[in-house]
């Protein structure tokens, strides 16, 4: 199941398959190495079968066939689903089944595309590598021994490991295109906006967004644009024509200019900041200019991100309380023991973040934290509208190192904060952002390097990242 979306639908279209021997082929790999890589959570193989056996159908009577049609796709544990569950990987969520379907699900849908399972997941999103869901880590399939990166780790893994071509994550501090570097495939997140967030549990509002990983560029471009768009249902959804991102695709990268932010490669890992250095001067040779621009404030990204993400947690998860959401305890004596016992399902890593947000809302402290990192966040934003002035996309690395053992961080947790260090400036800015893999380390590792595009000009960043992934 290494084909890619073209090759899918090549072969369905000529007859040279059908769509249920490829959904068939998929459920074999899973079948194979899922127990080993932990990477889907459920799979829906009846439901799947008879998606693909529609599309032969379809094919039969000559009627024309969506943009997906026949290709499976997994979905992350917090996309919902109607009548299968969603649990966010987390015993909170542990018996909730989707009561209607998420503006992206509808989408893949209409496209005529294979639902294949969901996909493990850190719990609620709230994590840098895929060790904190309820269902058990993610193994990355490159070395086992190592994370898969995070959130979306699952979502990354199922496609590294050729389980399915493509599958959806979200993206909340670089939970799409984090794991995406670490294992070694394509991950894009689109500007918040770009794609509803309708039916999508939710982490952090103002910063979550549905992405795309896939085994190349050409993929992520043919799934992102299905399932972007403005929808009624998400007031955050921007009102704007969604493009033809391979017709963007141009000849060369004459007149793109490519923006090395200050100070970016500073203290980097040797190995990390010769790939990035690399990649720019691939992209000189095909014509790219690069431009060195100015981002002062990117240094305080980090602080400012799970500052006002932990607040919006927070809130957002308060509604799980045993009685309008979430696990009720029935073995509970009065009110403070209710909320104690309905509670206490969360996992560490979402109670952490909990209470750091309750804390960053308080009276004693908002002004001091929260309101303080809004104000960093429009600094930021500023840096980067006025970089974007002077340049088309701008390159970084994705993550500051390459995936890491299991439990690596069990001792110093703070430390796996910083796994987020490049990658959550693109949410905190509202930016497009992808990673395409670009050389390994020492240990065979992958190696993921990034470019951000202004909000709205994701086909800007795509173009720029399928002639690096030609050069390879």
């Amino acid at each position: 199941m290494n084909m890619t979306i073209s090759e899918i639908l090549s072969n369905i279209q000529s007859g040279k398959q059908t769509a249920e021997a490829v959904t068939r082929a998929c459920l074999a790999k899973i079948a194979e190495l899922n127990p080993t890589i932990n990477a889907l959570v459920e799979v829906w193989a009846e439901d799947a079968l008879k998606q693909a056996q529609a599309v032969d159908a379809k094919k039969a009577r000559g009627e024309k066939l969506g943009a997906l049609a026949g290709v499976p796709v997994a979905i992350k544990d917090n996309i919902l689903y109607k009548g299968h569950k969603a649990t966010c990987c987390s015993k909170m969520l542990a018996d909730y089944v989707a009561p209607y379907n998420a503006t992206v699900v509808e989408h893949l849908l209409a496209a005529d595309a294979v639902i294949i399972g969901r996909a493990n997941m850190d719990e609620f999103a709230m994590g840098s590598s895929n060790q904190t869901s309820v269902y058990g880590p993610v193994h990355n399939p490159v070395d086992t021994t190592r994370v898969p990166g995070g959130s979306s780790g699952g979502s990354a893994a199922a496609v590294a490991c050729g389980m399915v071509p493509v599958a959806l994550g979200t993206d909340t501090g670089g939970s799409v295109r984090q794991p995406a570097a670490f294992c070694g495939v394509v991950g894009m997140k689109p500007g918040y906006g770009r794609i509803s967030r309708y039916g999508i549990i939710a982490f952090a509002s103002s910063a979550d967004q549905v992405g795309v990983l896939a085994n190349n560029v050409d993929d992520c471009a043919t799934v992102l644009e299905v399932i972007s768009g403005k929808d009624m249902n998400d007031s955050t959804s921007l009102e704007a024509p969604v493009p033809d991102y391979k017709a963007a695709f141009t000849a060369d990268l004459k007149g793109v200019r490519v923006g090395l932010p200050k100070g970016f490669l500073d203290g980097l890992a040797p190995v990390i900041k010769k790939q990035v250095e690399a990649a720019a001067k691939q992209l000189e040779a095909q014509g790219a200019t690069l431009v060195e621009v100015d981002v002062p404030h990117a240094k305080y990204a980090a602080p400012c991100y799970y500052i006002i993400t932990s607040a919006e947690a927070s809130s957002n998860l308060g509604r799980y309380d045993g009685i309008r959401y979430g696990y009720a305890a029935k073995e509970a004596h009065g009110l403070n023991d209710y909320y104690e016992l309905s509670r206490a399902p969360f996992g560490l890593e979402v109670k952490k973040r909990i209470i750091i947000g309750t804390y960053a809302l308080t009276s004693a402290r908002y002004e001091e934290c929260f309101v303080k990192a809004m104000k960093v966040r429009e600094l930021l934003r500023r840096d980067f509208k006025k970089a974007f002035e002077q340049v088309d996309v701008i390159l970084t690395p994705t993550s500051p190192t390459t995936a890491f053992k299991l439990g690596a961080h069990d001792e110093n947790p703070l430390s796996l904060y910083l796994a987020d260090l490049y990658t959550c400036q693109g949410n905190i800015g509202g930016l497009g952002g992808i990673s395409v893999p670009f050389g390994k380390d020492e240990n065979g590792l992958p190696i993921g390097v990034q470019f951000y595009a202004p909000i709205l000009k994701e086909e800007v960043a795509l173009n720029v990242a399928h002639h690096l992934e030609k050069a390879l």
